[in-house]
């Protein structure tokens, strides 16, 4: 079983050194399903508060860039890219976040974190028409680069 890397050998939490991991190309998308009425959905593009789906993807992208901010031993990185898509289903909304860069460490968390933020927005943005929105299936996807190499979740 391999070992946590973000604990020292007295177990306290840690930021990894990435300082000598060479520099490569790396991406991630993840994913998070918003549980909606089919009666919510059909209001969505007539919110007063605006777009949501829109409103979510700005938020998304703006997430990714803050992840290092909101989790404590997550490196800044430089982000090359990154792509928040909204889709409208017959029991919510799918979100799918892709990001992207060149560097020592991955990017499944900044993935993560637009993915998340971008269905909490959508959520605030309709909260007023149903509470009981439900937000799940928050996961990672796929990500590549990197020593442990490409990952692709099993549907």
């Amino acid at each position: 079983m391999k070992q946590l890397s973000h604990y020292n050998p007295r177990g306290q939490a840690r930021m990894v050194d990435v300082s000598r991991k060479p520099e490569t190309r790396r991406t991630a998308r993840a994913q998070a399903f918003l549980k909606i009425r089919p009666s919510v959905l059909k209001k969505l593009p007539q919110n007063p508060k605006g777009n949501p789906l829109e409103v979510a993807r700005f938020a998304g992208i703006a997430a990714a860039k803050k992840t290092a901010e909101l989790i404590p031993m997550c490196h800044p990185l430089l982000l090359s890219h990154i792509d928040v898509e909204t889709a409208i289903e017959a029991k919510g909304v799918r979100i799918v976040s892709s990001v992207s860069t060149t560097g020592p460490t991955g990017v499944e968390m900044e993935a993560l974190t637009a993915a998340a933020v971008a269905a909490l927005t959508v959520y605030d943005m309709t909260k007023a028409l149903d509470k009981s929105i439900a937000i799940q299936d928050v996961c990672l996807l796929e990500k590549t680069g990197g020593k442990s190499g490409p990952y692709q979740r099993n549907k």
